[in-house]
């Protein structure tokens, strides 16, 4: 998405006209749900996906004819047998798309504002008009394919084509808190798109495992950072995308800010460190602590800190061991099933959970 919007914003910087296709709702099962972007340039080029096959090539056609044109327009599709059976999308589903040409400073200021809130990682919601007949109160001036942009706190910070005036705001319901993790919802003709906070995810070991992960967590647009006492390991040729903290565990970790937006992962080269590391990092409001290893080290581990001090209530968030059982092998392997897990994690709350109970 990052890609996607600096594309977009450079485009309009340059005076080049680029139609935005937005899917806005869904119901069932669809290939892509409400929020996902393809942006397609006047020459026809492509940047993005609404899930492919027939579907997003009808759209790209349909978006080419908005070329020059003002003003929003709505594509509903059905992926049944009669639609969509040579492409295989028989999903069952409902995908609606919005599509529109978008020029001029009006709409690159719009999109310098979503640019700045997807940079700033703290979450946000868009909410676009899809059927202004269903506004409360009737009679709203809002237009079809308005946009809105709240910030984590539910405080407007942009629109287009215009800002909001005190009537038009009477039609926008309060955003749902980002702390309740909602999903993409049309309320009275209003689709909400929710941006999630970035998540902060500490590697805390930079070895093949650490390294792996760091790799595939990036892909997965986690803000990766990795701490380790060894320049050689922690470097920018092993960790091109991450920041990196190069000094003791100790010394390191208590400085480091950890909030309900971070994910902890110990995969350090040596139980005394791992050690080390989760007596930091249990009690911190880190939301997700994972502890790499065998349940014989894990209960090692615990059983230790336990007689330290530590207390139960803070060993007992810790996830232990970590990863989805795939039955990994390879280093590849170990952090796919990890970084599924953390995907899990941040996409759908504690509830998601597939490790072992905490060892006693």
């Amino acid at each position: 998405m990052r890609d996607l919007l600096r594309h977009l914003t450079e485009s309009l910087e340059q005076g080049r006209e680029q139609i935005v296709c937005q899917v806005v709702e869904t119901k069932g099962s669809t290939p892509q749900k409400a929020g996902a972007l393809m942006v397609i340039d006047t020459s026809g080029g492509q940047l993005g996906t609404l899930g492919g096959g027939c579907v997003e090539a009808e759209v790209k056609q349909r978006a080419i004819r908005r070329i020059g044109r003002d003003g929003a327009e709505v594509h509903a599709f059905i992926l049944d047998h009669d639609y969509a059976w040579a492409d295989g999308l028989i999903c069952g589903g409902k995908m609606v798309i919005l599509t529109e040409a978008l020029r001029g400073e009006a709409s690159l200021g719009y999109l310098q504002a979503y640019r700045t809130l997807l940079d700033g990682g703290e979450g946000f919601t868009e909410a676009v008009v899809v059927d202004p007949d269903k506004l409360k109160p009737a009679g709203s001036p809002l237009a079809f394919g308005a946009r809105f942009l709240f910030d984590a706190a539910g405080t407007l910070k942009a629109g287009w084509p215009s800002s909001a005036s005190a009537t038009e705001l009477a039609c926008l319901l309060p955003p749902v808190p980002l702390v309740e993790r909602p999903k993409p919802a049309v309320r009275s003709g209003i689709a909400y798109l929710p941006t999630l906070p970035r998540i902060r995810l500490v590697i805390i070991g930079a070895g093949h495992v650490g390294q792996a992960v760091g790799s595939l967590a990036s892909q997965a647009d986690f803000d990766v950072w990795v701490v380790d006492d060894r320049h050689e390991y922690a470097s920018a040729e092993r960790f091109p995308t991450a920041r990196r903290i190069v000094g003791p565990i100790d010394e390191v970790l208590p400085a480091l800010e950890m909030t309900p937006n971070t994910f902890a992962l110990i995969v350090t080269r040596g139980h005394g460190h791992d050690q080390e590391a989760l007596h930091h990092l249990a009690p911190t409001s880190a939301s997700y602590v994972g502890l790499i290893g065998s349940r014989r080290k894990i209960k090692l581990i615990f059983d230790s800190l336990r007689e330290s001090g530590t207390p139960d209530a803070a060993l007992e968030r810790v996830t232990a061991p970590v990863g989805i059982e795939i039955g990994s092998q390879t280093v590849t392997e170990i952090a796919v099933s990890i970084v599924a897990e953390l995907i899990g994690r941040r996409n759908l709350g504690p509830a998601f959970r597939t490790s072992a109970s905490v060892p006693r």
